[in-house]
């Protein structure tokens, strides 16, 4: 009879390609299968932290499912946990992760002072928080958008997308060139000429995705 962790690896094969499998006790991660999409970096013994969609489930004791900012394992991503109880007792949870996915769309549909205009993504330069609201600026037009920046990382498609600023997200597509500023940031120079920081908490985590 299958053990546990040989049951467990099988239903990972199951989803390998898009879905990460994690499961804790009620303080640490005891088991974890990254998938081909996203990888969350977790070993088991490593404690179940604050913020995590697994450290929600257990401290509400009820099945959680929403999106998780980069903030917690540096790549956003989509969780759903859901507790067990050994005889009435919270023994853990069972978690299935999720890299951010677009929901089948690809344009951003911004607000302009004469309605909504569909964007395509990859005519969208960067995505930026101005006056405390949400700005789009594509090709050839520049409008607002109800989302925020956090769920726009969620619905953007990461292969194009990047947070690099609590206040931008850039077309990667649409960098000119990137230049060295002080405290290990950097500058990006956009096609379009614009001026974007990479802040030092956004740097390492920029540089790793962009491979330089």
């Amino acid at each position: 009879m299958l053990n546990l962790d040989s049951l467990l690896d099988v239903v990972g094969e199951l989803f390998a390609d898009e879905i990460s499998i994690v499961v804790s006790n009620t303080k640490e991660y005891i088991y974890y299968r990254p998938s081909k999409r996203i990888d969350l970096k977790i070993r088991p013994g490593d404690p179940v932290r604050e913020g995590t969609i697994a450290y929600k489930a257990l401290t509400e004791g009820q099945k959680v499912s929403e999106f998780i900012n980069r903030d917690v394992f540096g790549v956003p991503y989509h969780g759903m946990a859901v507790p067990f109880h050994d005889n009435g007792v919270l023994d853990g949870c069972v978690v299935a992760i999720y890299p951010a996915y677009t929901e089948g769309k690809s344009v951003v549909t911004v607000k302009t002072e004469d309605g909504w205009v569909p964007v395509p993504f990859s005519e969208v330069k960067y995505i930026e928080v101005r006056d405390r609201k949400t700005v789009v600026v594509a090709d050839h037009i520049t409008g607002t958008h109800r989302h925020s920046l956090q769920n726009f990382e969620f619905v953007l498609p990461h292969d194009l997308f990047v947070r690099c600023h609590r206040s931008f997200i850039v077309n990667v597509t649409q960098i000119k060139a990137i230049f060295p500023d002080t405290h290990s940031t950097f500058t990006l120079s956009m096609n379009d000429g614009a001026q974007i920081p990479v802040s030092q908490s956004y740097s390492s985590y920029f540089r790793k995705l962009l491979g330089f």
